[in-house]
Order: structure tokens, then sequence, then C-alpha cells
């Protein structure tokens, strides 16, 4: 059966593995460069966080390795658990499994990440995209309250709507969205922002008004949710057939 791989941060709990008895020899960033190099060879990998054990487990690190496909984390299970991979001894791998109902709102990947999974589905020359139409929504115009005094709610929007093309499989995906962020949170972080649209000569077929509204349903979203990590979803995973347990000091 197919699996849908969607273009968002994956969060399932089949999709997330512990790996732990990791040694206390190498640094963690030497067992981030190892821990990627065996499991990116199952499939295309989100994330890779090694954290130091805690204190009454005596000194070594543990793994939490995200993948994007559920059935890739399956196999990278089964391959690497009880084996030795880059060490001496044997390194324990499970599968995630929520221990109480949460549910989290799916938050989009960024822009490289998008085309990062792209690729590695579709191949590099696979896919295209292209810009159908960029409007800016922007609220800046000053505005003033009931006693005349000037509100600071000025916000930057943008609005686009795009095409995917994947040309082996003669398929052109439509959609859009809308992003914001207050003006004033905006100074703070960057001073300034900077949007580029060039539209392509060779587009034929533009698309009237009535029929970019038919588009895929618009999406509001901050651009502060791309700055969030994973930290919130990492308490909601135990982990199955072993509970996942720091051995105590004698």
């Amino acid at each position: 059966m197919a699996e849908l791989v969607p273009f968002a941060v994956p969060t399932e709990s089949d999709k997330t593995l512990l790996v732990w008895e990791l040694s206390s020899g190498p640094t963690a960033e030497a067992l981030h460069h190892s821990l990627f190099t065996v499991f990116s060879q199952f499939g295309l990998l989100y994330s890779v966080r090694v954290f130091p054990n805690a204190a009454v487990a005596g000194p070594g690190f543990y793994a939490v390795i995200k993948f994007y496909s559920a059935k890739d984390a399956h196999r990278a299970q089964k391959a690497c658990d009880q084996k030795q991979l880059f060490q001496k001894s044997p390194v324990k791998v499970r599968l995630g499994t929520r221990h109480k109902v949460v549910q989290h709102q799916a938050l989009p990947l960024n822009s490289s990440r998008c085309q990062e999974l792209a690729n590695y589905y579709f191949g590099f020359n696979g896919w295209s995209k292209r810009i159908l139409e960029l409007q800016d929504l922007s609220d800046t115009e000053e505005r003033g309250n009931e006693n005349g005094m000037p509100l600071q709610k000025q916000s930057v929007k943008f609005f686009c709507a795009l095409e995917v093309v994947v040309p082996s499989h003669e398929c052109r995906s439509p959609g859009a969205g809308v992003a914001w962020e207050p003006l004033d949170q905006l100074e703070e972080e960057s001073g300034k922002i900077a949007v580029a649209y060039r539209p392509c000569e060779e587009i034929t077929d533009a698309r009237s008004e009535e029929e970019q509204q038919d588009l895929i349903q618009v999406g509001y979203f901050s651009w502060k949710q791309y700055g969030q990590g994973e930290e919130e979803y990492l308490s909601d995973f135990s982990f199955e057939e072993e509970e996942f347990r720091l051995p105590e000091l004698d």
C-alpha cells in the first residue's frame, strides 16, 4: 500500500525513533554525524537530535530521530536494533508510541525543507514550480481608536498562489497560502523585509481571478511557526516493546 508523505513537520509516533545506550566516548557532534550516516540509508530524515544521559544514568547519550516516512522508520528500527552500528557495544532502537491523547497542529515545512523532500522523491529535475500570483495584503496604515490614539496593530501580509508540476506523472497541483506577521515584531527581529517576484514570460495559461479562487484552501500561518522546535512533542512519546528507562547506578 502506498504511503502518503505530507509536506509538514513529522510529529507522528510511528515516524520517531529513540536510540539509546550510545557510547560516552565520542562527542555529541560526532554521534550526530554517525547516526545521520547510518539512518539516512533508510530514508530522508527530518531531524537527528542527540542528548546527554541524565546524571543518575551515568555517562553516555541517547538520540531522537525523525523520518518523513513511517515505512522508513520501521525498516530502520528492525535493521538497527541491538546492532553495534558504529560503536563496539550494541544500541537499542525503539519506535515511539503516544502515551496520552494529544493533537498537535500540523506545522508547514519551510521552503528549503519542501524542496529537499520533493527532490528526494521526484528527483532534482523531476518537478518544477512557478508563481501564479503574488499580492501584498499588508495592513500598514495608521489607525486610531475611539480616543484618537494610534494603534500599533499594523502587519505585513502576503498572498501567494503557485503551481507545482510533476511532468513524469503529468500532474499539476495548484496551491495558495497567506503568511503574516505583526510589523513591530518583524522590525525588532530583522529590520527590513524584501520580497521579489519575477513572472515567467513562458507562462501562457494564466488563470483568471475566478480560477485562482478555486485553488487549494488558503491557510493562514505566522512566520514564527518556522522557529518552533520539536521539544513540545518529545514529552508525548513513550517507546514500544520495552519502556525506556535509563539504568540506575549501583
